[in-house]
This record gives structure tokens, sequence and C-alpha cells, in this order.
């Protein structure tokens, strides 16, 4: 195994435990269980697994099912809904070239979504949203009904609305605004920059900060974090993806939320204990558990 694949350390141990508030431990290599003992030795003691798919979703909510540390998350990412409509080869899912499925394909998944976020296990909705670097022009309707639809799932059901916004800043913040936000609405792995931040803040939604914050070229989102309020910011690894520096490019795991923390804790000017107990209490209060 090269130094690039191989595992990073693991941190020194947090002294107040947190949460990772978004994963994808169907994407990381080891078991669930591996995982999760590897998470909790270093104070990680809870995550949250995200479905990017329908059959990503039922297995998110299997593993909550079965594992008290696992709170589940299911949807369409806001990539998978163009491609079940349009068929398109490039999108999220890795079940390969599909024929174009049309508006009633696209329904009948999220009615799957709606029964899965019934769920008790299930505490949020997402990660739906809208993501212009990937998406072309012609997938962008479908993206927009899609999330349309789970935000409304999301309020039906109460459960927090979890939302993936690459380089789309305005058009998610428009649709909220149309739609109406449900109560707790999380921006996972944060991207925005300070004035957005403060535009976030005013309206109560929670910003998760993943590895990237770390990354050298990412002073927009240190200049974001630090002017958002501590009562809003969660921590997330986005793992298998954004491993936060000195690691970045080898794969991350929640029991990395650690050096992303300390990092944050570094920028807002706050002790890690006491932004360890913040995150803590944002996580819960986000996702109601």
């Amino acid at each position: 195994m090269s130094s690039k694949d191989a595992p990073p350390p693991l941190p020194e141990p947090l002294g107040v435990s947190v949460a990772d508030s978004h994963t994808h431990l169907d994407m990381q290599s080891g078991t669930v269980e591996e995982a999760l003992t590897k998470a909790a030795s270093v104070g990680v003691t809870t995550v949250v697994q995200v479905g990017c798919d329908v059959n990503g979703s039922r297995w998110a909510a299997e593993t909550a099912a079965a594992y008290d540390a696992v709170h589940a998350a299911v949807a369409l990412h806001p990539n998978e809904a163009p491609r079940i409509v349009l068929g398109d080869p490039d999108g999220w899912s890795r079940q390969g070239a599909r024929e174009p499925g049309g508006d009633a394909a696209l329904d009948e998944a999220l009615a799957e979504i709606d029964a899965l976020a019934a769920l008790p296990h299930v505490r949020g909705v997402g990660e739906t949203g809208l993501d212009h670097f990937r998406t072309g022009p012609e997938g962008m309707a479908a993206q927009e009904r899609s999330f349309r639809a789970h935000i409304e799932i999301a309020k039906r059901h109460g459960k927090a609305l979890v939302i993936h916004d690459r380089e789309a800043h305005d058009d998610v913040l428009r649709v909220l605004r149309e739609e109406g936000a449900p109560e707790r609405t999380v921006f996972h792995c944060y991207s925005g920059d300070a004035e957005m931040a403060k535009v976030c803040a005013e309206a109560g939604y929670f910003m998760s900060f993943a590895g990237n914050v770390t990354f050298k070229n990412a002073q927009p989102l240190r200049d974001a974090l630090a002017v958002a309020p501590p009562e809003l910011v969660l921590v997330e690894t986005d793992a298998p993806f954004l491993t936060p520096a000195p690691y970045r490019g080898r794969p991350n795991a929640p029991y990395l939320i650690p050096v992303t923390l300390r990092a944050m804790a570094e920028v807002k000017g706050m002790d890690v204990d006491a932004l360890a107990t913040a995150v803590a209490a944002n996580t819960a209060r986000a996702f109601d558990y």
C-alpha cells in the first residue's frame, strides 16, 4: 500500500465527544463496526450516514436501525435526479448508464425516499440541493424539481434538510425562500463565503464544515467559519472525500474529525473543548436525537 492509499494515523482523542454530521460509510473500506470503533476511540461517538440514491438511502436506514451510534439521512443526490430523468451516464449513481426514465421514474424514486424518511431512525432528508458544477442546463429542471420535493418531504416528516450546494448558492437560497425551509436546515460541506454565512445565520441554517476548511486555498471558507455563530456550526468528514490537511488525498473516515475540529477552533479563536461542546449540542439539535 502506497502512502497515498494508507489511512492517516489516529489523531489525539478529543476531550469532549462530537458527531460526524455527514459521512458515507458505504463508500469506505472496512466494516461499519471497525469505522465506529476507530471513531469512538478518538471521541467521535455518533455519525450521520447519508444516502445519495435509493439503494444508498435504504442502506443508510438499515444501518441506522442496526447501530445506536448511527443516524440516517435519505435522499436522491442532486446529480442523481437528472440521471434518473435523462439517463445521464455521468450522474452520481454507481449503477452504470441508464435509459432515460422521465418524470415518472423520478416520482417513483422520490416516493421511496418519502417512505424511508418516515422511519424513526432516519433523522434527515438529504443530501439534496443543487449542483451547477456537474449538471448542465439540460438537467437543471429535474434537479430543482427533486430539491423542492425533498424540502416538502422533510417538512412533512419533521426531519432535518441536508443540503448539497455546489456552485449554486443563489439558486439554493432562492428555492429555500420560495418553498419555505424546514425548521432544521443543514448546509453540508458549507461552501459559501462570509457574506453567505451571514445570510444563513440570519435564517437559522446550520453550517457544517468539512476537511476542506484546512486546505491552503480555502481562505474564503475560513472567513465564513469565522463569522458563523458557534451555535450554528457543525463538523463533518464527507468521508471518504475531503480528507483534512496534512492528509489531503488519502482516505477520509470519521476518526479524522478531531483534525478538522482543532483547525476550526483555531479559526474561531475558541478552546477546542468549548467548540466540541457546542458542535455536539448543535448536531443533536439539528438531527433531533
